[in-house]
């Protein structure tokens, strides 16, 4: 994927996490009522996942970010990809027929938290995948990051591989114990290539005490002796709300944390790693780097879900809990490179939110309407309410032009005499992405009283639209696009798809030819063309 450098690029788990409150975690056999989330009911869905979660960190921050991997074609994947769109991460994924990632969180009433994770399309990462595939998203990265939790250890070697070849600084957040790892990821030889390959290794102190079982378990310790056993550049353990423990070239220490109330401790970790890649980025020293990265992990502690979904109010709470050399944070990219990627990033959306509609879609049922309508000599309408109506009035053109006669109408003046257009035995085309628009609803209702037939072109096949129609056109979308995810983009372009699919097959159905087709259009280029 070609495009402008990117400051930070990583590889691994992205994660759908469910969270659940609970009184308290439970061991075996035990049971125990579940609380609601913060009026959400007995769960909140966050984006999540440790990859996922720095590199929101550290785009939250300013940090131009991207990501890269494998990711499912399914309701979890999209609502990942919109929550990367949404904060401007750059993706460069292959969707695939394989789940989205998603874990189970239980946390308890001091911010504690048990995690059930399924890896899904992540653990299906080959080497072959990291190269083929993602080698140029790499080499335009001045970091790669990368994780010992879901990615197979040898999908992770080949990618700090690919970096290493480049020239590219390499982290590694070590997250997951060792014993887990060779159990799920990989062996013993590919676990020590990957801490080997970090220039920045960042181990949890329970995986770091696991992995040197005989040394002293104060931080400290254990970062020098991981730094000199896999000869890492930087080693920074994490000792959770206490801080972190530094081990580099020139500096060695360790950096208490800012004392918060935590909500919730997930994804604390990944935060801090956001913050830390922030901090070295802008050239900040270790102990600034450290200090910022624990204020990340705090503000992530005192909500709920590891995903920075609101970036300005964090950022404004990092820099309150941040003690060091005073920073100025963000992106470096000119406006003119964040408004194309705004651009590029909603065209994205539009063509996957297609690509996904292409596999459901059926014209069966709209087809045997218009078919049956025709046979009794009835005409074509077609309405919408606001931008509806606007793709209401290409597709009468476009109908007309290609042998079905269609006509406009206007859904808010119907009932106020323009449904006398309409009579029995007649069809009318609704369009409507929410199905519950109300004034097209009253519009419906008058010209059902005259006899007419009705196909619902919607995004919501439960909808009191689809519930009146004698036929439904699914044109539905996960996904609008753009920074607020609220107008109508790729919704618009779903429904004016599948109107001008189903003019397609409509053309081919009446036998309409190129003299035909003249006839409608005997004017500008397309006149010249099918005049030929």
């Amino acid at each position: 994927m070609s495009g402008p450098p990117l400051d930070v690029v990583g590889i691994g788990s992205m994660v759908v996490d469910r969270v659940h409150r609970a009184p308290r975690l439970l061991s075996a056999d035990a049971k125990i009522l579940l609380r609601d989330v913060e009026d959400a009911g007995p769960v909140r869905v966050h984006a999540g996942g440790v990859v996922l979660n720095h590199l929101g960190w550290a785009a939250a921050l300013g940090l131009r970010a991207g990501i890269f991997g494998r990711q499912g074609d399914d309701a979890e994947g999209r609502f990942l990809r919109a929550a990367m769109d949404r904060i401007g991460i750059e993706r460069d994924l292959r969707i695939v027929d394989e789940p989205t990632s998603v874990a189970e969180i239980f946390v308890d009433d001091s911010g504690g938290r048990a995690i059930y994770m399924a890896p899904g399309a992540t653990s299906g990462t080959r080497p072959e995948h990291v190269r083929a595939n993602h080698a140029e998203t790499i080499r335009r990265a001045a970091r790669l990051t990368t994780e010992v939790s879901q990615l197979p250890l040898a999908a992770a070697r080949e990618a700090l591989a690919v970096a290493r070849e480049a020239g590219v600084s390499t982290v590694v957040d070590f997250d997951l114990p060792p014993r887990d790892a060779l159990a799920e990821l990989g062996d013993e030889d590919a676990l020590d290539a990957v801490l080997r390959g970090a220039d920045l290794l960042k181990p949890a102190k329970a995986a770091a005490r696991e992995l040197l079982p005989g040394v002293e378990p104060d931080p400290l310790g254990l970062a020098r002796a991981v730094r000199e056993r896999f000869e890492n550049a930087a080693v920074v353990v994490t000792d959770g709300e206490a801080g972190c423990a530094v081990a580099a070239e020139d500096f060695e220490g360790f950096v208490p944390a800012r004392a918060v109330k935590a909500v919730d401790t997930t994804g604390a970790g990944d935060a801090f790693l956001g913050g830390l890649l922030t901090a070295l980025h802008h050239g900040a020293g270790w102990r600034d780097a450290a200090q910022l990265a624990n204020a990340c992990g705090a503000a992530c502690a005192e909500k709920l879900g590891a995903f920075p979904d609101a970036p300005e109010a964090l950022r404004a709470r990092v820099m309150e809990l941040y003690e060091g050399t005073p920073l100025v944070l963000g992106r470096t990219a000119t406006p003119e490179v964040a408004v194309v990627a705004e651009a590029l990033a909603s065209f994205d959306v539009a063509v996957e939110e297609l690509a996904a509609l292409r596999g459901r879609v059926d014209f069966g049922p709209a087809l045997a309407l218009l078919r049956e309508v025709r046979a009794r000599g009835g005409r074509v309408h077609v309405t919408g309410v606001g931008k509806p109506a606007h793709v209401a009035h290409y597709a009468a053109a476009l109908f007309s032009s290609t042998g079905t006669p269609a006509s406009f109408l206007h859904a808010t003046e119907a009932v106020h005499g323009s449904a006398g257009q309409v009579v029995a035995g007649d069809v009318v085309v609704a369009i409507s992405n929410s199905g519950e628009t109300q004034e097209l609803l009253a519009a419906l209702a008058a010209v059902r009283r005259l006899g007419a037939r009705v196909l619902a072109v919607t995004g919501a096949p439960d909808s009191a639209l689809a519930h009146a129609a004698d036929a439904v056109l699914d044109a539905g979308v996960g996904r609008e696009g753009g920074s607020l995810g609220l107008a109508p983009r790729a919704s618009v372009a779903a429904e004016s798809v599948a109107l001008a699919s189903l003019s397609a097959a409509l053309e081919r159905e009446v036998g309409l030819s190129r003299a035909d087709y003249n006839l409608r259009h005997p004017g500008g280029k397309l006149g010249e063309r099918s005049g030929d």
